[in-house]
């Protein structure tokens, strides 16, 4: 098959490098991808969000099959453009992908579906948010109501920082994401992701992990796309992964076929666990970053095998094949991340490093430039290893880190701390 991933970060690097893997795989391009994806990979100078420009260019490269990695591209229709074309794709409909591109529209399906979330409300007028809040008091949850790349969320312990952080986001701090604003009830617990594949009809767990957002050791500092994550995430046990599909996943996915838009694709569900029952933090509409680095790890070439039964809507009769293994990955971001950051330092010793089913350092924000590997982004690598433990995965994983000679940037230490 040739296969063509849309995206360029850390996410799908690692989709490449497990799609690259599968004998079905015959040619591999990713657009734009990035210096670590050009190693694997053809890359193609293409815009993810312009769904016909990428038509075109699955027809003049006689594309079989399109998996789709980021939100953007989602919520901007690629997904119909293809399927519209006759290109089987991975990932859902504009329609369906407003469980991640609105949050108040997630709140309403999960309202409609009796799937237990956090109460909250929906404000376009920033004196009516903050009076809204006073009257709520903190600990409270603040969110840009659209796509902000994993940032436009405020999670505010004072009654101070809620209110800065309506300034922020109706100040225009997130763009057209932040024209509406919905504030949620702040939720005790612990949280972790939760991954299933849905072909329309059936729903499919693929794999658990757990996201470290905050940028400082001990999970403190402002929120960023995340700084490391690790599968499985123990706190989401069979018990509350059975109760998560039967209370929120499938009534969910019931709802939206119900409303004329059946949901295909990898479907990603933030929860908050607290007294062994799960609720929904928030959908996303695709794999997670850095989660993905270490599903991807631990499935390997079966990856494209599920993620073509899901596009085909042949889910009934797959099966997840897990090694009992663990994997880690830790993000090296450029100094000064989540804020205004270092561009173009160089790194070195990624040369020396081993790449392995047990070993690999995905590329998140880097580009060449007469030989040299820069960094081009906040988040810049995903240092990510497997082990029989999530000790032995923490080791490996670290042990690579201290192998990367980057001065321009830094890592939490602590990642996986929650489980270790």
């Amino acid at each position: 098959m040739n296969i063509l991933v849309l995206g360029g970060g850390g996410r799908e690097h690692a989709l490449a490098w497990a799609i690259k893997q599968n004998p079905k795989c015959d040619r591999l391009i990713v657009a734009p991808g990035n210096a670590g994806i050009a190693a694997i990979a053809e890359c193609a100078a293409l815009t993810p969000e312009d769904g016909a420009a990428v038509v075109a260019f699955c027809e003049e490269n006689a594309i079989d099959f399109v998996v789709i990695g980021p939100e953007a591209p989602l919520a901007a229709g690629v997904a119909d453009a293809l399927r519209t074309a006759g290109i089987l794709c991975f990932g859902p409909s504009a329609a369906a992908a407003r469980l991640e591109s609105s949050k108040s529209f997630a709140k309403e399906i999960c309202d409609a579906a009796g799937a237990p979330t956090a109460g909250w409300a929906r404000f376009s007028d920033l004196a009516a948010a903050k009076a809204y809040v006073r009257a709520q008091g903190a600990p409270i949850v603040v969110k840009a109501d659209g796509l902000a790349a994993g940032k436009g969320v405020i999670v505010a312990m004072t009654l101070d920082e809620a209110l800065e952080g309506l300034d922020e986001i109706f100040g225009g701090a997130f763009g057209a994401a932040g024209a509406e604003v919905v504030i949620e009830e702040f939720m005790q617990g612990e949280e972790a992701s939760f991954f299933v594949l849905v072909d329309g009809e059936t729903v499919l767990p693929i794999g658990t992990a757990q996201d470290h957002k905050r940028v400082g050791e001990g999970d403190t500092g402002p929120n960023t796309g995340g700084m490391g994550a690790y599968s499985p995430a123990p706190v989401l046990t069979d018990t509350i992964a059975r109760q998560a599909l039967d209370a929120i996943v499938r009534p969910t996915m019931a709802e939206m076929a119900r409303r004329g838009t059946p949901y295909q694709g990898v479907l990603y569900a933030g929860l908050m666990i607290d007294n062994g029952r799960a609720r929904l933090v928030e959908y996303n509409v695709r794999f997670g970053d850095p989660e993905c680095q270490v599903l991807m790890m631990r499935l390997g070439a079966q990856a494209l095998d599920l993620m073509l039964a899901c596009a085909e809507g042949r889910l009934a009769e797959a099966r997840v094949n897990w090694a009992d293994d663990h994997a880690m990955t830790v993000v090296m971001a450029a100094n000064g991340y989540p804020g205004a950051y270092d561009k173009g330092t160089e790194i070195k010793g990624l040369d020396a490093l081993p790449e392995d089913s047990f070993t690999m350092v995905f590329h998140a924000g880097t580009r060449t430039h007469e030989g040299h590997l820069l960094a081009a982004g906040g988040r810049v690598l995903n240092v990510t290893a497997r082990g029989a433990t999530l000790a032995q995965a923490h080791a490996r994983a670290y042990a690579l880190v201290d192998g990367i000679d980057w001065p321009g940037g830094f890592c939490r230490r602590d990642i996986g701390w929650r489980a270790l």
